[in-house]
């Protein structure tokens, strides 16, 4: 199990596109990975999971992976966050 911290700072946090861009890098990965925010935990590889969130500009949230990829696919999602979701 690998966890890491990230901080959304895209101007709509979380929401539709931002959320479909994560889902898809999350998808090429084997593990398994969940977003944790306020002690809730859903599946990063789906869209209403994430969107039930509600994860707002400036939000804290933990990516973590379980899996043998973790370290890579957690490291590359919060690469992405990290990049404003710039592809």
């Amino acid at each position: 199990m690998y966890t890491r911290k990230a901080t959304i700072m895209n101007q709509v946090g979380l929401h539709a596109r931002p959320a479909t861009f994560l889902i898809q890098k999350a998808n090429e990965f084997k593990s398994s990975l969940w977003i944790e925010k306020d002690e809730r935990k859903v599946n990063a590889k789906s869209l209403l999971g994430v969107l039930s969130l509600g994860v707002a500009k400036g939000a804290s949230i933990n990516i973590i992976g379980d899996g043998t990829d973790e370290v890579q696919a957690v490291d590359t999602l919060c690469q992405l966050i990290d990049s404003d979701f710039a592809e």
